[in-house]
């Protein structure tokens, strides 16, 4: 066997000086030779970066030339990573690469996130074309769109009516016209025979149970109290009207006010009587409608959808204002005394007798007593050619009519037979 070599001359201690002593963590012969080689990976001369390389770069070459054996003895010493051959074979020089630079983040969504195509977050849906939600042969079976009911090829917009409205109707064929109690605003109070009318808050309206839509009618009203701070609009409304406002404070409606007799529609006053009237005048209105049941808007049909009624009414008519009745007037008469035409060539519709009061907190309330006929106070005895009026007690009754029935199963109400 031969002889081990003799230590090298590098690691020895410089003369006079005490012995070199491993570090106290160094590893012992016997523990460097268990200790596991790196992993199989071969130098690379070509690139001395590679991790784990084995190849000696020019720098380590240079470093071990110059400096003194001391050095390199301390060097040795202090790098010892505890892999040194044991043998006194060179030992492995690990060179770690330099950490990759951070990725940047993409800000596209990763494929494998999954979003519902029709989330709100998502794209807006397309807008679907008028057929999509039609009824009858033009129409979606999908059921696309938001259902509308339909009769044939045309489209009916639906519209909330008071739940049960033909059980709610507060007519009757056996009633006479009275005071609505359904078409009234809350803040109105109606007697128990359903003549007075007061209003305690606000400026809100009640009107008869009957309209007209053709012909002359005629109906009374006698002022019982109107508070010095208080005030009336009384007059014609059509079914249109808005019951949460005065008579007069849209185009559905044409009144007679207390202050300075003026007349007012759409929220518009004018002048008219310039005469006020009070407590214990009789008020006679007076409406002509020639032929005017060839330009009555069609009234929409009460509907059944979803076990809910609504008003159906064609889309085409939504916004479609009525055509003036040619010929057509209103005029107000005071204790019997015409007050010259009020307003003339009115919309066509059916017209019902309306009437608003307004209260200031506190004081009592302004109260009105309608007289719908055929005993008037004060009829009129001349009406300067016009045709003479019947009253207002003579309009038949006209029941309300469930004409569809529930809705088929594509969503659309169908028209009954």
């Amino acid at each position: 066997m031969a002889d081990a070599a003799p230590p090298s001359p590098a690691i020895l201690p410089p003369s006079g000086s005490a012995p070199l002593l491993p570090p106290a963590d160094a590893p012992t012969p016997e523990a460097a030779a268990r200790t596991p080689s790196l992993p199989d990976t071969p130098a690379s001369a070509a690139d001395p970066e590679t991790p784990f390389s084995d190849a000696a770069t020019p720098s380590d070459a240079d470093v071990s030339a110059l400096a003194p054996p001391y050095a390199a003895a301390m060097d040795d010493a202090l790098e010892d990573d505890g892999i040194n051959d044991p043998s006194g074979a060179a030992r492995k020089h690990m060179t770690l690469a330099p950490p990759a630079p951070p990725s940047k983040k993409s800000k596209k969504k990763s494929s494998c996130v999954w979003t519902r195509p029709n989330s709100r977050k998502g794209k807006k849906k397309a807008k679907q074309p008028s057929h999509a939600v039609s009824g009858g042969a033009g129409g979606s079976a999908s059921g696309a769109g938001r259902p509308r009911p339909s009769c044939g090829e045309d489209e009916f917009l639906l519209t909330p009516a008071p739940r049960l409205a033909a059980d709610r109707n507060d007519d009757g064929p056996e009633l006479p016209v009275l005071l609505s109690r359904v078409y009234r605003s809350e803040k109105i109070e109606v007697s128990e025979d359903r003549l007075t009318a007061s209003g305690t808050k606000g400026y809100r309206m009640v009107r008869a149970t009957r309209g007209v839509a053709s012909g002359a009618w005629y109906f009374e009203v006698k002022v019982l109290h109107i508070p010095p701070m208080g005030g009336t609009r009384l007059g014609w409304a059509t079914n249109k009207a808005d019951i949460q406002t005065p008579v007069g404070s849209d185009g559905y409606g044409f009144s007679y006010r207390n202050v300075d007799g003026s007349k007012v529609s759409k929220a518009w006053r004018d002048d008219y009587a310039n005469d006020a009237y009070g407590e214990g005048d009789v008020l006679g209105f007076y409406i002509s409608l020639p032929q005017g049941e060839l330009y009555e808007p069609k009234q929409p049909d009460l509907v059944k959808y979803k076990g809910m009624p609504f008003h159906a009414q064609p889309a085409k008519d939504e916004k479609k204002t009525a055509d003036p009745v040619p010929g057509s007037e209103i005029v107000f008469f005071k204790n019997g005394v015409c007050q010259g035409t009020a307003f003339e060539d009115i919309p066509g519709g059916r017209y019902y007798p309306a009437a608003s009061m307004y209260t200031m907190p506190g004081e009592p309330s302004s109260e009105v007593r309608f007289n719908f006929g055929p005993d008037f106070v004060l009829f009129p005895e001349d009406f300067a050619g016009r045709p003479v009026p019947r009253p207002m007690s003579e309009v038949p009754y006209q029941a309300y009519e469930l004409k569809n029935e529930e809705p088929a199963e594509n969503g659309n109400v169908e028209k009954a037979g």
